[in-house]
């Protein structure tokens, strides 16, 4: 499906291309969604990657729904997020906890090109649920809608929209639910939508919101049982927080591209940009950092299914650390870039719409802060019982070749209860190259402190009142993570035969960047690494392959 679609999509550069990124540009300076893409994407049949196989799509695992929706992503971010993907963020819900009617209705919504919307957000109040003022009060067969739901993607163009609302008394959990309102229940007096919100990112994106007064709709509109919201949008959450970060990486491969080109084009010193020995490094580094999130990603996408009891705290793992990587390696590109990073018009224009689009996509539903503070809680545990002795991950968590499980969104627990299988890779991981090992035997050390530390947080340190200390430690684990996701690829492609991936330079670039940053700095990747990586970017910019771990092709 991603061949297809990027030879659907056409050669990016072509200025002839009504979906080229001459066309993606002139669509942003006018603040609008790229038509012909939007037309391109339903003759595709885009929306099925959202659908389950069951119901008639072709959504069957989460690694797979990222490779394909990836090209859209490296081509515009806008259209990636305004047509797909938060239709995906509200059918999730639909999957996990909707009536068969209800899921049959929602697949035929979209596998007949109509989008969905998710009613999360109230800006008083941003990510805390449990401060929703928003209303669906019970009665007599009914429920009305009181409130006001704020920066809503595509909430007036979509056929439904998923609205979370208090249906309890009490601020606990229980008092929350999920309803499916359809559009015509839209009446523009009871229940209206709200004028469209601008932005500097994604600037084609329709964000919008609804208000209501005392607006009658059926109790039927519930999805799932009542009070179950929050239990249900944690599980759904589960799944666009491993999704998004591999997204996320096609965007910053059309940035590194642009970048490539122009060092390798620019001339200066005598040279080329690319000969200067700190644009090596920066440009071999965000490499290195986009492969990082690509393995950390895909190991969450995959441990949906087959890890799927852990999930709650490797895919929160992934989305912040995600944000914190690539939003760091675009702003180092940008300093090699110069000037022409934020020109508007031109052949690098389309690097600085990545670089403000990113952020959006970083914190979609959920932001750095969000993502930590579900991993908080859990430390403690992880501390004393998941990397004192933990059990091997499964190989199918590395080895793409085979076959997952399907995605079973009833098996995701909303607490990894003291189990962590990818990390504990960390602990008894062996490469039998001494350089490797001893850089592995560092971060052992590393993982042991943190156990050490995570299991002596007091009470009131592990929730939203967490100091900086807490946090700190948080970030420390997604760090650690990422290198056992690393070490797992790097083994199964040693396995495989895959000459880049297995390569022990790809596995110690990965291990010096992390090294880095689990100590707040960038440390300098070894002269035959960058040299080795930079052959290995150009090559794959020569020949139209992705700089993600997938390596498909691509026409940008």
């Amino acid at each position: 499906m991603a061949d297809d679609l990027e030879s659907l999509l056409g050669d990016a550069r072509d200025t002839a291309n009504p979906v080229g990124t001459c066309q993606v540009l002139r669509a942003d300076e006018r603040g609008e969604l790229l038509a012909a893409g939007e037309e391109l994407l339903t003759r595709s049949g885009f929306n099925a990657e959202f659908v389950p196989a069951r119901l008639g799509g072709r959504l069957t695992t989460a690694d797979r729904l990222v490779r394909a929706v990836r090209p859209v992503f490296r081509r515009d971010t806008s259209l990636g997020l305004g047509y797909g993907i938060t239709s995906l963020m509200a059918a999730v819900n639909v999957w996990c906890a909707g009536t068969p009617a209800q899921q049959r209705h929602v697949g035929g919504l979209l596998m007949s090109g109509e989008r969905l919307s998710v009613a999360y957000h109230e800006l008083e109040h941003g990510n805390d649920f449990s401060r929703n003022e928003f209303v669906a009060r019970p009665d007599a067969g009914q429920l009305r809608l009181t409130g006001v739901k704020q920066v809503i993607n595509n909430i007036s163009r979509a056929a439904a929209f998923v609205l979370f609302a208090r249906t309890g008394e009490g601020g606990g959990p229980r008092a929350y639910s999920l309803l499916l309102i359809e559009r015509d229940q839209v009446d523009g007096s009871g229940l209206a939508y709200l004028p469209r919100t601008r932005t500097s990112g994604v600037r084609g994106v329709q964000l919008g919101g609804v208000r209501a007064v005392d607006h009658p709709v059926p109790a039927t509109t519930l999805l799932g049982a009542a009070g179950g919201g929050v239990e249900t949008a944690l599980r759904s959450f589960q799944v666009t927080r491993a999704v998004l970060p591999g997204l996320a990486v096609g965007s910053v491969d059309t940035a590194l591209r642009t970048v490539l080109r122009f060092a390798a084009s620019r001339h200066l010193y005598g040279g080329t940009v690319l000969d200067l020995p700190h644009a090596r490094q920066v440009i071999a580094g965000a490499f290195t950092d986009l492969l990082i999130v690509d393995a950390l990603a895909a190991a969450a996408c995959r441990g949906l299914h087959v890890l799927p009891a852990q999930s709650s705290v490797h895919s929160a793992a992934a989305k912040y650390l995600s944000a914190h990587l690539l939003t760091k390696a675009m702003d180092d590109l940008a300093v090699v870039l110069g000037a022409r990073y934020y020109l508007r018009q031109g052949d690098h224009a389309i690097f600085g719409k990545h670089l403000r689009d990113l952020p959006v996509v970083s914190i979609g539903h959920a932001s750095e802060a969000t993502c930590l503070l579900t991993i908080v809680p859990q430390l403690p545990a992880l501390g004393r019982h998941a990397w004192q002795d933990p059990a091997p991950p499964p190989p199918s968590l590395f080895d793409t070749a085979q076959t997952l499980p399907p995605l079973d969104l009833g098996r995701l627990a909303l607490s990894a209860g003291g189990r962590d299988d990818l990390a504990g890779l960390l602990v008894a991981g062996q490469t039998q190259d001494n350089q490797l090992d001893g850089d592995l035997g560092s971060l052992r050390v590393q993982l042991h402190t943190l156990a050490t530390d995570s299991a002596a947080i007091p009470p009131p340190e592990r929730g939203p009142l967490a100091g900086p200390q807490t946090f700190a430690l948080a970030r420390r684990y997604t760090l650690l993570l990422a290198a056992a996701a690393g070490l797992g690829f790097w083994q199964t492609a040693q396995t495989r035969g895959n000459p880049f991936a297995g390569d022990p330079r790809w596995l110690a670039a990965v291990l010096t960047r992390l090294r880095g940053h689990l100590g707040g700095h960038t440390e300098a990747l070894p002269t035959d690494v960058t040299d080795w990586l930079l052959r290995e970017l150009i090559r794959r910019e020569r020949d139209g392959i992705s700089f993600d771990l997938n390596e498909t092709t691509v026409l940008t």
